[in-house]
């Protein structure tokens, strides 16, 4: 996303305007101002964020990292994503809101307009390259320009493997040359921020995700039929 965006993001004033509900962890609408530039984004502050037994406090750090992942392949899937030691309620992360029909998500966008299809199969191939413990369908939005988006990664790049995911119904489909291409480099070393978000062991386990799909070059297939999130919406 463009640098006016980022800018916003990260030196903006933050004025609280509500909370969002469907989360489990607190989440907020904000409005981001500058002058006379303003614009909403999405608030997660670490104060909000549930405890839980398998990924550690400081979620924000995991959409940050997504987002970087996301840039890092050139691949705009994930807003803009900053974060802030300085917001309201602590540190936490902006990311830019996006304007979207709230009625369409993966499940209506997969059977609705196939002409996503290639932009939902290449969120599964992030999903599998993240270790994306959380792709509800409400995570996939189509914004007011047509362009597909994947939304809250908080739940990415643990070192053990834990993909849940709606996007299964491209499974085993051949990767596009050009998308393996693009995710190569991260089989030998990962872009340095995206690096410092991560521990040792999750940068190593996302190289050996990397290593593995680049040699199966299909995307990967659930045998288990339990790699499924909660709610799936």
């Amino acid at each position: 996303m463009s640098g006016p965006e980022l800018t916003l993001l990260t030196a903006g004033r933050v004025e609280v305007l509500g909370r969002i509900m469907s989360g489990s962890n607190a989440t907020f609408l904000v409005e981001v101002s500058c002058g006379v530039d303003s614009a909403w984004a999405v608030y997660k502050p670490e104060a909000g964020e549930r405890p839980l037994s398998d990924f550690d406090a400081g979620l924000y750090r995991r959409e940050r990292a997504a987002y970087l992942l996301s840039e890092a392949l050139g691949w705009g899937i994930v807003p803009s994503t900053v974060v802030r030691e300085d917001a309201p309620l602590g540190v936490g992360s902006l990311q830019w809101f996006i304007e979207d029909d709230h009625q369409e998500h993966y499940f209506t966008l997969y059977e609705d307009a196939p002409e996503t299809h290639a932009a939902l199969a290449q969120i599964a191939l992030f999903d599998y390259v993240a270790n994306n413990a959380d792709r509800k369908s409400g995570h996939v939005l189509r914004g007011s320009d047509g362009h597909i988006w994947g939304i809250d990664h908080g739940l990415c790049f643990a070192a053990p493997f834990k993909l849940r995911t709606v996007i299964w119904d491209f499974a085993g489909d051949p990767i596009p040359q050009a998308l393996l291409d693009d995710i190569g480099a991260l089989a030998g070393a990962v872009p340095g921020e995206l690096a410092t978000l991560l521990d040792d062991a999750e940068v190593s386990a996302l190289q050996r995700r990397v290593q593995r799909i680049l040699q199966e070059t299909v995307l990967p297939v659930d045998r288990t039929g339990m790699r499924y999130p909660w709610p799936l919406v």
